[in-house]
């Protein structure tokens, strides 16, 4: 096959997940696919919740949208200009956490445009996404069909891993894939570095790294910087648009469980009535709760990030990702800091 040919498959599935994650009808889709496929992914969509009470419609349409959005020809065209295709394809496994909708979806998309065979673990959270969208893929571009194969059990013989999961899952990884060339990830979180001159609107938009997906992704905000004399009361006011994630239950259940607990030891924490903000140096912050630390100077933020620089996906603020942006990767971002194409070649 040749990578153009991917390209092409890839550009049309971007229409087709943008399309669905805007919901539209059968009547004003523009990508050429059969009332009855289009009917039946947007079935697929609906039945998320079912499988995985995490997964609701909103964050299944914003992962769509986020993903479909960057798979244009001219992005796709300029980001894998710079790198080899493979003529001679490797097996690669993928190892597919479960904890966002499509969140191998970049991984699977990597190798595939690497020139390799993707072979993916699903999760068993996120089972049937993937697969739906793939075999849309398969129809745009048949000889994908050799090159993609899904499984729920074991993975066969293979070239290479990435594996994504938490530390705990790492010592598998290691274990059983440690032979293989291979990519391990394990658990990371996201910050937010405020300066005390951000408007208004962007703190409306941190609200979205902190909420989006209930806080589950490792490009989440848990950990805010704020300088001493920041007033807190302005993210509170800011934020409180979203207020309606606490009548999700799994959601309410883990910011009810971690307020009992807090209070019945007497730590000190700031509520609002749907997440709360505790005073912490820790960047992992248990789902449903902030830590906030206050800074003297930004030589101290900037210690931290360096002492954390293994544990932290993403940074957000002026300088760093724009608000709201945490969870909207470009093709080039990639997890851990570790440049998944270029491990890719390095397999030739």
């Amino acid at each position: 096959m040749k990578r153009e040919e991917i390209i092409e498959g890839f550009v049309f599935l971007g229409e087709l997940m943008s399309e669905l994650g805007d919901m539209k009808s059968v009547e004003s889709i523009q990508s050429k696919i059969e009332v009855n496929e289009y009917n039946e992914l947007i079935n697929t969509i609906n039945k998320q919740k079912g499988l995985n009470g995490w997964f609701v419609k909103e964050n299944v349409c914003n992962s769509l949208k986020a993903l479909g959005s960057q798979l244009t020809f001219e992005n796709v065209t300029n980001w894998t200009n710079a790198y080899a295709f493979e003529t001679n394809p490797k097996k690669v496994a993928l190892i597919m956490a479960g904890n966002i909708p499509l969140v191998g979806f970049h991984d699977f998309l990597c190798v595939l445009l690497s020139g390799n065979i993707a072979v993916c673990k699903l999760s068993s959270d996120d089972k049937t996404l993937l697969p739906a969208l793939a075999a849309q893929l398969i129809k745009k571009c048949p000889g994908l069909a050799e090159r993609i194969i899904f499984t729920l059990g074991q993975i066969g013989k293979v070239d290479a891993v990435i594996a994504t999961g938490s530390d705990n899952s790492l010592k598998f990884f290691e274990e059983y894939f440690g032979k293989y060339p291979h990519v391990f990830r394990r658990n990371r979180s996201s910050i937010a570095v405020l300066t005390g001159k951000e408007s208004k609107e962007e703190l409306i938009e941190l609200g979205h790294d902190f909420f989006d997906y209930f806080g589950l992704g490792c490009r989440n905000v848990s950990h805010v910087f704020l300088p001493e004399d920041f007033e807190i009361n302005r993210i509170f006011e800011a934020i409180v648009g979203y207020s309606d994630i606490v009548n999700h239950h799994k959601y309410a259940n883990n910011y009810d469980y971690n307020k009992a607990v807090y209070l019945l030891n007497k730590i000190p924490l700031l509520d609002n009535n749907f997440v709360l903000f505790r005073e912490n140096e820790s960047l992992f912050s248990p789902l449903a709760m902030i830590h906030y630390q206050r800074y003297a100077s930004l030589s101290d933020v900037h210690d931290f990030i360096e002492t954390n620089k293994d544990s932290i996906q993403a940074i957000v603020g002026h300088g760093y990702i724009p608000f709201g942006k945490a969870q909207c990767p470009m093709l080039n971002d990639y997890a851990d800091g570790i440049d998944t194409m270029a491990f890719l070649n390095s397999l030739s």
